[in-house]
């Protein structure tokens, strides 16, 4: 009898616990959130996904809008096409010019809003938004992008609170992207004119010199087949004379 208490004690325990768990944890997964595929590198170039959750059992997900950051804007942001999902990119003039690869951009992302086409993110579903980004600040940690999520019931969720330093997880946090730091790949992004040329006048120096060898081995081999036949030659000679010799010597015996 106590051997079984004791076991419906634990099992009621652990139950409990479970469902503690459950309950602290989901709040983290139904959050929309912003990750890297890979690194998103200072300088440099990435994919972030924007991933949203279905939360409500009653109703689908049928519109996510991602306001771009204006303190540290970006001046290329091109959405992957998805199935089922329209989509709208807003542009904006700067209220301060960025360089992009040596060009003056007046204008940037502001906006990219998706819009469901059929039924939109069902209960208990997920889906995943990609959004190639660059140049990535080199003097910010992060970058902050709100976001607004909007349901088949017209429900709508403002995913717009920034997170203070020291202070408790908001209720509706923005999507936030943590930028780590540059490496030097991040910083070149192909090669340049002049390494181009070094690269070919490397790559000319070593096919003349292939050339040269190659034809220095050609010399050689034909130089050594001359001798080799002058030698046969001279061999040939030198028998046809001993043979010859003998023979006078035979006929003059006799």
């Amino acid at each position: 009898m106590k051997a079984s208490r004791i076991a419906s004690r634990v099992a009621a325990a652990a139950a409990v616990a479970g469902s503690a768990v459950l309950v602290l944890s989901s709040p983290a997964f139904a959050h929309v959130s912003v990750a890297a595929e890979g690194t998103a590198a200072k300088g440099g170039y990435a994919v972030v996904d924007f991933k949203v959750p279905n939360e409500r059992d009653n109703a689908s997900t049928t519109k996510l809008e991602v306001t771009f950051p204006t303190d540290h804007p970006l001046a290329s942001a091109m959405p992957e096409p998805i199935n089922g999902w329209k989509i709208d990119v807003t542009k904006s003039k700067l209220a301060k010019p960025i360089e992009l690869h040596g060009k003056q951009i007046s204008e940037a992302v502001s906006k990219i809003t998706w819009t469901a086409t059929g039924k939109g993110i069902e209960a208990g579903y997920f889906q995943k938004f990609p959004v190639s980004v660059g140049a990535l600040p080199e003097d910010a940690d992060e970058l902050v992008f709100k976001a607004i999520q909007t349901y088949s019931n017209k429900e709508v969720v403002r995913w717009i609170e920034v997170q203070e330093d020291g202070a408790e997880e908001p209720e509706n946090p923005a999507p936030v992207l943590a930028l780590s730091a540059a490496s030097e790949d991040e910083h070149s992004h192909g090669t340049t004119a002049e390494d181009a040329s070094d690269e070919h006048s490397d790559d000319a120096e070593a096919a003349a010199s292939t050339t040269e060898a190659a034809s220095d081995s050609d010399s050689s081999d034909t130089t050594a087949r001359v001798l080799g036949v002058v030698g046969i030659v001279v061999g040939a000679a030198g028998v046809a004379y001993g043979v010859l010799a003998g023979r006078r010597r035979t006929t003059t015996e006799a």
